[in-house]
């Protein structure tokens, strides 16, 4: 029988790094924990940050170290337990969590700018950040009260990375009673983060019902059996791959929002509009690090420029320097603005998403016409966001030159990880929602994708 979140396998090892044990036959190559020791050390000397401005810092070093060889280690693809390894010692992942369990106590609002940082220096794991920062919540939005504490206090005591297997477009998992406990199987093509977590959000339909449950588990038991089969074009690093899930026990208690005499959801929890904002929490993610990794490109790309991009002597105005030379100087000029308003646009979307959980944390009262209003703004910044980002990406080859396209140089990662993840949902029915809200004043219905 698989643990419950409720027990505590990790106890009395370091908070800084924990990590959940390993099987030993991992049947992917994963990056050496230990290559980033010394970071681990000054970070533990410096302790964790307590003002906003300190979780930016930490969140630009934290870019800064992963920018240095992201370009071998996208071609390597390992599995990044290395790379998680740094996230847990850098106190990032803490960062949401509440300040009386040891969290950062931050907001979504500095969330956000925390993933956009984390990006500009490594897209797969400013992805796997954004994504344990929603799950490390999920409680928070359809769990009790009880549960939000018991599941905080597990997270961030023990440092926990955050995995999921809550692919909508596969079918749900399984679930059947089994009198204490429920069962989970089924299969995921996707899952983002589960082969380096510690815990991994579980979802399905309960067998003879229409009802979801949500329940956080232990990732190493044996029910959980990873595929290790993500090779794809971009964010190689997230370990993004399939997963099968087989006669996985999860005690009644674990399932988020649930009464557990009843077995069945409890209206006040999971049918009112605050139990959908998981949905329009996440988009804002994916629109953070596509921005997030569009800064990454042209902050790559202004050095390449400057070091080793040459004139083009034929245009007969000819200019010494590549710096010098107008459509260059044009070019930047259009991807900085266009990146600035991205941004701009993101940071007031992320001031919405925070100030309805601050509103509403505690009574979850939110209405439907808010819940939706705020969805618009977030489907606003996916548009933009998604634009921006490719147009930088694929466009900054433009100012840099022949040579930078070469596999070594690593330019054309940036475009790789937008690329992939913006197909996750067309970007086209966020268009249309935004002009049904534009024009006919219509806020979107909640699904899995709004």
């Amino acid at each position: 029988m698989a643990p419950s979140i409720a027990e505590d396998p990790l106890a009395n090892r370091p908070a800084h790094i924990t990590e959940a044990p390993q099987k030993v036959t991992d049947a992917h190559p994963a990056s050496d924990p230990s290559i980033y020791e010394t970071h681990h050390q000054q970070f533990l000397t410096e302790g964790q940050p307590t003002t906003t401005t300190d979780w930016l810092s930490r969140a630009r070093r934290v870019a800064e170290i992963l920018a240095q060889d992201v370009a071998a280690r996208d071609i390597q693809n390992f599995s990044p337990r290395a790379e998680i390894r740094l996230l847990k010692s850098s106190g990032l992942l803490k960062l949401l969590g509440p300040k009386e369990f040891g969290g950062g106590g931050e907001s979504w609002e500095t969330g956000y700018k925390v993933i956009r940082e984390v990006s500009r220096g490594d897209g797969s794991l400013g992805m796997l950040l954004g994504y344990h920062l929603l799950w490390s919540t999920t409680a928070n939005v359809v769990g009790s009260e009880e549960q939000k504490n018991r599941v905080q206090k597990l997270i961030i005591e023990n440092n926990y990375f955050l995995g999921g297997a809550v692919n909508p477009r596969d079918n749900d998992l399984k679930i059947t009673d089994n009198g204490d406990h429920v069962i989970f199987d089924g299969f995921k093509h996707f899952n983002t983060g589960g082969v380096v977590s510690d815990l991994t959000v579980l979802e399905g339909v309960l067998e003879g019902t229409e009802n979801h449950i949500f329940a956080i588990v232990p990732t190493n038991q044996p029910g959980i059996q990873f595929a290790h089969n993500w090779n794809n074009i971009g964010l190689r690093l997230t370990e993004s791959g399939s997963v099968r899930i087989s006669q996985v026990s999860v005690p009644w208690t674990d399932a988020l929002g649930w009464n557990t005499e009843t077995k069945t959801p409890d209206p006040a929890i999971l049918t009112i509009p605050f139990a959908t904002l998981l949905l329009p929490t996440i988009q804002l993610v994916f629109s953070n690090f596509y921005v997030g990794i569009a800064q990454g490109s042209l902050d790559f790309a202004k050095g390449y420029t400057v070091k080793n991009t040459r004139a083009w002597p034929y245009g007969g105005d000819n200019k010494e320097k590549a710096t010098e030379e107008f459509y260059i100087l044009q070019k930047y000029g259009s991807f900085f603005a266009h990146l600035r308003a991205a941004e701009t646009l993101l940071d007031r979307a992320g001031v919405e998403i925070a100030q309805i959980y601050s509103k509403y944390a505690l009574d979850r009262k939110i209405t439907e016409r808010e819940r939706g209003e705020v969805a618009e703004w977030v489907a606003s910044a996916k548009v933009v966001a998604t634009d921006t980002s490719l147009r930088v990406t694929s466009g900054v080859f433009e100012v840099t030159g022949s040579r930078a396209t070469g596999k070594g140089v690593g330019l054309d990662r940036f475009w790789r990880d937008v690329r992939t993840h913006s197909l996750h949902d067309p970007v086209a029915y966020k268009e249309r929602e935004v002009g049904e809200f534009a024009l006919l004043d219509k806020i979107p219905e909640p699904t899995w994708y709004t």
